[in-house]
């Protein structure tokens, strides 16, 4: 694990300003704008949200002096937000849940809203975690971690490669160019199947993350700087607005 000076950009709060612009982007297009012209550029402009919220983890986790107080908090606010996620981004359908008459049914809360696909905040705590556990040395959690990743793969948002992304991206925080690098090979790994011509879903418009690397690794410095829970308050707020314009449209 690195163990220097951060030799990327440490500019974080203008990366999470990019990250949290391209990510409404990308759920606006998914959710507004299927089947138009519009559609596939959005939600390439989308790609770069991830590959800047896993390098900022990084970052957070080599500077943070409480890394479980971290992860617990993106737990928590995961959790919180799952039911709003949930109908916002159309994995269940608006108002499918009547809260007034099902509010004491814990087994259809966790049916309706544990049981699908989980937000960001669940890969994002997953991957701090192990990064807790490899900083730490204690390998044993580390595999115990990923185990239960594998399981519920297909559940978290950018599965393993999401997680190894951040692993990478922390490992290399010193060494920007062997960053680039592995990283690199990494997103073409998994964005390849877009080479080819296919954009019928997210998993082959991948490669546009790629475009995330020059904001990522170059030496920018606006010295601006954001409330460490801004991304707290945005992530849900933005899911809230999505899910009433779509609610009341």
């Amino acid at each position: 694990m690195a163990g220097g000076e951060i030799r990327s950009n440490t500019d974080t709060g203008l990366l999470k300003i990019v990250a949290c612009v391209c990510m409404v982007i990308d759920h606006v297009g998914l959710e507004f704008f299927s089947g138009t012209p519009w559609y596939t550029p959005m939600r390439a402009v989308g790609r770069v949200a991830f590959p800047i919220f896993a390098y900022c983890m990084a970052v957070g986790c080599r500077y943070t002096r409480n890394i479980g107080l971290y992860a617990l908090r993106l737990l928590l606010l995961g959790i919180l937000v799952q039911p709003l996620y949930m109908p916002a981004m159309k994995h269940v359908p608006i108002g499918a849940f009547d809260w007034g008459s099902n509010f004491y049914r814990l087994d259809k809360i966790y049916d309706f809203f544990f049981s699908g696909r989980l937000n960001i905040l669940f890969s994002l705590t997953a991957g701090v975690l192990i990064l807790w556990t490899l900083r730490d040395k204690k390998y044993i959690l580390t595999a115990l971690v990923c185990l239960g990743c594998y399981l519920i793969e297909s559940r978290l948002d950018y599965g393993l490669k999401g997680l190894l992304l951040m692993v990478l991206f922390y490992a290399f925080l010193d060494r920007p160019i062997t960053s680039l690098v592995w990283v690199g090979l990494l997103m073409v790994h998994w964005g390849m199947p877009s080479l080819f011509g296919q954009w019928n879903t997210r998993h082959v418009l991948q490669i546009y993350a790629l475009t995330a690397l020059p904001l990522i690794h170059a030496p920018i410095h606006t010295r601006l700087r954001l409330n460490k829970f801004f991304f707290y308050a945005f992530y849900p707020g933005h899911l809230l607005v999505i899910y009433l314009i779509q609610r009341f449209m």
